[in-house]
């Protein structure tokens, strides 16, 4: 652990001249004493670190030295298509390598393209999560993202949603998983099923990581599986995430709305419902109202999301979730019946 603290702290004065040794402490998670003995012994390995004096002064190497300690290790090359999005680094255990690859790329650039990288740093920032809605790292991604890395089948323990508000039930598929995705702060894997080979139609799936339970090698495959050369995942998951989308919502809520209700409707349901629902939405009624079959991926999402809309929807069925509603609309009016009580 010492060694790579050392490097990392040899590329940080070389790339960022001028670091204090309280700047330094804090870049490496230690303190300011244990700083000070890195320094000796950087020294003494015949890297020249020198410590200067006043306003200017901090942490340098000797005039004309460059430290040739930039070479890239695999993960940390990998981690650079990921350099826009921390949290997912995090998530995939992955932060560190990406730290030190963008310390080693730092450190072999001249002045003027490395101000132009920060710049770049300062503009640019690709943050994937959704608004109002809190990332999930599951628990399983860590050892999800080394098979994807490491190119090994995995058998899945999976909760697939019931339809039309069914109990979820577990499948177990067996999986050459060839990436993951992150959008809207949800990681999905896709892959592809063993027993599809290159010549033969492909068959992929796209699954939810928060919805693996669990996660083992395959059985009898002991090695890495043979990517197809030909997938491209970005260009696949373009291709397919609307109708992947629409998967998901395996139930369905007729509802009236008001005019307020269809034009705050996008805003709470999933869009690939919304669009669907919307295309065969009835005429308005006398009071404006219009019906529509909504797509939702649950009754009990369904319930969070038209609970946003207040009197401006009406849920028409299924019936257990109009009773549902039914229930809140008593407890609400039972709640709000009466004014509070002085509680001074």
């Amino acid at each position: 652990m010492r060694a790579a603290r050392l490097i990392r702290m040899a590329l940080l004065v070389q790339s960022s001249p001028g670091l204090t040794a309280a700047d330094l402490a804090r870049e490496l998670g230690v303190s300011r004493r244990t700083v000070i003995r890195d320094a000796q012994a950087l020294q003494e390995a015949g890297v020249p670190v020198r410590s200067e004096r006043g306003r200017t002064g901090g942490y340098r190497l000797a005039p004309g030295h460059r430290t040739r300690l930039t070479s890239l290790h695999p993960s940390e090359a990998e981690t650079l298509y990921l350099s826009g999005l921390p949290e997912a680094l995090r998530d995939l255990g992955l932060s560190g390598p990406a730290d030190t690859a963008r310390l080693k790329l730092s450190a072999t650039l001249l002045p003027s393209l490395r101000a132009a990288a920060e710049s770049s740093v300062r503009r640019f920032h690709l943050d994937a999560p959704a608004w109002f809605r809190e990332p999930s790292a599951p628990e399983l991604l860590p050892d999800l993202a080394r098979a994807v890395w490491s190119d090994r089948t995995v058998e899945l323990e999976y909760a697939r949603p019931g339809r039309d508000g069914a109990a979820p039930h577990g499948v177990s598929p067996l999986l050459e998983p060839y990436g993951l995705v992150l959008k809207a702060g949800v990681w999905y894997v896709v892959g592809r099923v063993p027993e599809e080979r290159p010549g033969s139609a492909a068959s992929w799936r796209t699954y939810r990581v928060d919805r693996v339970t669990a996660l083992s090698p395959a059985p009898g495959a002991a090695e890495p599986f043979v990517r197809d050369p030909s997938f491209d995942l970005a260009a696949y998951w373009q291709e397919h995430a609307a109708g992947f989308a629409r998967t998901l919502l395996r139930a369905t809520a007729t509802v009236r709305l008001t005019e307020a209700g269809l034009r705050r409707l996008p805003s709470v349901a999933d869009p690939a419902g919304v669009d669907e629902a919307l295309a065969s939405a009835t005429a308005p009624d006398a009071a404006g109202r219009v019906t529509l079959d909504l797509p939702v991926e649950s009754q009990e999402v369904a319930f969070a999301q038209l609970a946003g809309l207040g009197a401006d929807v009406e849920v028409l069925g299924p019936p257990g979730l109009r009773a549902r509603f039914r229930e809140n609309a008593h407890a609400l009016a039972a709640l709000y019946g009466a004014e509070p009580e002085d509680q001074r």
